[in-house]
């Protein structure tokens, strides 16, 4: 009798682990209806590409990020170095201030200085409480003015649900955001690919050339045990429980999940796992541009470079359900015409759009790479001249 009962035991319990699948992956239906994340105050995962949501559980909801809030601090420290304003080995000083940070740390002492890099590594690795303040007052002169560049950043993101109110995510009244949010700004961090030589990097050290280096080990897990997986921020406090924004790529296909309120790090890392999982078992994606290939060229009229060419700062693909066809699906770069000087670096000068048929299904917005000045006079003289006398 208990012999049969093991097999009727046994046989159903194969029986849901074959109809789970089926249901997840059901037309219409999908992650939809079965909580990938039951034990998640909120969850989200979307496509890092085209920012398409495939899971989400209360992803609005307004919640304390913890630690996650560093992504945006390593955000504009991206931001800052793509822009000039910082070199990976420039001097960072800590304050006495930054160095009197609790929580999760570097034990950086007042007076010492480590390299933008290091501080990084301090930040995306050990999720360093001193080391974000230490960079916050390196780029904006102060918290108050870093903390005023975060929620401005976060507006242009179309953050909706933040407000900052420091660099590190320590418990701070009104320090909100929620997981959409979180996933926007973990997108755009993602843009600059470099960052995940810091988030997926599982031990390194700090202080190497010291009698007592310093061993950074993620607090990431999932960058070790997860295939695929290369960043990006944990996060706890006793308020915010346990919270995560992951990344992992396979094939050409990288997502995003982020969960918030788990009970402990072994559920979070679960659930993150079990979204991963039903993204890459659902969904592929059909490539357009990868990063660097040529695009385009950008025409500037009477700018002191009259053409600038384009090319892809990051990947750009089409989300597609596995099994769904490709085909009719095409793409076209528009460039705003009759584009004058002077041209801002960032400043928005066109589209990809992404045709299935006549129909449009997708757009990416395609900024300037680079300033361009107004040329002077005497350059656009030169320029009509040859033009005339040429025809060039």
């Amino acid at each position: 009798m208990i012999s049969k009962v093991l097999k009727w035991f046994v046989s159903a319990q194969l029986l849901l682990m074959l109809a789970l699948p089926a249901a997840l992956a059901e037309e219409g239906k999908g992650a939809a209806q079965v909580d990938l994340a039951p034990n998640a105050t909120s969850a989200v995962i979307i496509d890092a590409d085209t920012g398409t949501v495939i899971f989400e559980k209360n992803k609005d909801a307004k919640l304390p990020p913890a630690s996650i809030t560093k992504i945006m601090t390593m955000l504009l420290t991206m931001e800052a170095l793509d822009a000039g304003k910082l070199k990976m080995d420039d001097k960072v000083p800590t304050s006495e201030y930054a160095a009197s940070m609790g929580g999760s740390q570097i034990f950086l002492e007042p007076g010492e200085e480590m390299t933008v890099q290091d501080m990084l590594k301090g930040i995306a690795m050990a999720s360093g409480n001193d080391a974000s303040v230490a960079m916050a007052e390196k780029i904006a002169g102060s918290e108050e003015a870093f903390v005023r560049m975060m929620n401005e950043r976060a507006e242009q993101l179309g953050m909706k649900n933040t407000k900052f109110v420091n660099p590190n995510g320590l418990p701070a009244e009104g320090h909100v955001s929620s997981a959409y949010d979180i996933a926007l700004m973990s997108r755009e961090l993602l843009k600059h690919e470099e960052i995940t030589k810091f988030t997926g990097q599982y031990q390194d050290y700090l202080r190497k050339d010291t009698p007592k280096p310093f061993w950074l080990v993620n607090t990431n897990k999932l960058v070790r045990f997860y295939n695929g997986a290369d960043g990006l921020k944990t996060g706890y406090t006793s308020e915010a429980k346990f919270c995560l924004s992951a990344t992992a790529k396979r094939d050409n296909l990288r997502v995003i999940s982020v969960v918030m309120g788990e009970p402990d790090t072994k559920t979070r890392n679960a659930e993150v796992t079990r979204l991963f999982d039903y993204s890459f078992s659902q969904y592929t994606n059909l490539p357009i541009y990868k990063t660097g290939d040529a695009i385009g060229e950008m025409k500037v009229g009477k700018g002191e470079v009259p053409v600038v060419p384009l090319t892809a700062k990051h990947s750009y693909s089409l989300l597609l359900k596995k099994g769904e066809a490709a085909d009719g699906i095409r793409h076209e770069v528009q460039l705003l015409p009759d584009l004058k000087a002077p041209v801002a670096a960032g400043q928005p000068i066109g589209k990809i759009v992404v045709y299935k048929g006549d129909q449009v299904i997708n757009e990416f917005p395609l900024e300037s790479p680079v300033e361009v000045k107004k040329a002077g006079w005497w350059t656009l003289t030169k320029r009509t001249a040859k033009k005339m006398f040429f025809l060039d």
